[in-house]
């Protein structure tokens, strides 16, 4: 008899934005601010189906080389939504946090997502990690680099180094690592995103673009899951 895998935390990147505008004659911006309420809506529906951890990859270290112009609509969106979703994440008891390189954002922005960090802090029914000017490579050199100081001030021996030190050592310290991940749109890749948390992560690639990624598929793909065998290298 097959016992059911219990799903926990689930990790998307969301992709397909541009091509959905694009899709219907309308610029990418229009695109992204349609993902954009798509992120709500995702976000409820894994409440409902008892996810307890969601992790989205808003915006990756390589975004940044993209036209001045999208770059720019994509940060007036984000100040847009750190703006109005307190009363959203505070009404749903989510807790929300950021993962990434905060020093590449604007002062403003920063100050945004530490005061939506900082009031959503007690919310328990889901907890919300945005990766934001995130890229999994550069996570982990900061966390060599965050080792090795400890090595150089005589905190930690060499022989002390572990699997759980290198966990410690990133961004998603506390955040058990994602048993599914999901791409939307038809790439079938990862681009720098949790390369070290998804070591044993089960992945899902949907053709669906972004914005039409909805509920009913999610717990399609939830389910595909629940069904699937984790062997762990054991078989």
């Amino acid at each position: 008899m097959t016992t059911e895998n219990s799903c926990t935390h689930v990790a998307i990147i969301m992709d397909g934005n541009g091509r959905w505008a694009r899709k219907r004659g309308m610029p990418r911006t229009y695109g992204h601010r349609k993902g954009a309420e798509n992120v709500v809506k995702i976000t409820r529906s894994m409440k409902e189906s008892g996810i307890r951890y969601l992790t989205l990859y808003a915006f990756s270290t390589e975004n940044w080389q993209r036209s001045k112009d999208e770059v720019d609509a994509l940060m007036q969106l984000l100040n847009e939504y750190l703006d109005k979703e307190l009363k959203e994440i505070m009404d749903n008891n989510v807790r929300i946090l950021f993962i990434g390189e905060r020093n590449m954002l604007s002062p403003g922005i920063r100050e945004k997502m530490a005061f939506l960090e900082r009031e959503s802090a007690q919310n328990t029914e889901l907890t919300l990690c945005i990766a934001l000017s995130y890229g999994s490579r550069q996570e982990i050199v900061a966390a060599v680099k965050r080792i090795a100081k400890k090595v150089a001030d005589g905190e930690l021996e060499i022989s002390q180094i572990t699997t759980d030190t290198v966990s410690d050592a990133l961004y998603t310290k506390d955040i058990p690592d994602p048993d599914i991940l999901i791409r939307t749109s038809g790439e079938k890749r990862i681009s720098n995103y949790l390369l070290w948390q998804a070591a044993y992560t089960e992945f899902f690639f949907t053709d669906t673009l972004w914005p039409d990624f909805s509920k009913e598929e999610l717990c399609e793909i939830i389910q595909a899951f629940k069904n699937r065998e984790r062997r762990y290298g054991k078989n």
